[in-house]
């Protein structure tokens, strides 16, 4: 399992499965092989969306993007 956290807070957003790390890290930039770190918009989650990406974690990062227009998330393994 994989948690994600908010960057600028350390908040907790949830646990994701590695299915969906994997999709993240195939749709979304990388600055790195190492980074661990993406951020996330409205427009972000409709690209996503048109990517296919897993519901439950769209549904997550939405849920955690609330009424900002947008926010870091970074991943750790757990």
């Amino acid at each position: 399992m994989v948690t994600l956290h908010d960057k600028e807070t350390g908040a907790f957003v949830g646990e994701i499965g590695d299915q969906q790390l994997q999709q993240l890290i195939d749709a979304l930039e990388e600055e790195s092989a190492t980074d661990r770190d993406y951020f996330i918009s409205r427009a972000e989650l409709e690209f996503l969306e048109e990517q296919g990406v897993d519901r439950g974690l769209i549904g997550l990062l939405r849920t955690a993007l609330g009424n900002r227009e947008g926010m870091e998330i970074v991943w750790r393994e757990s």
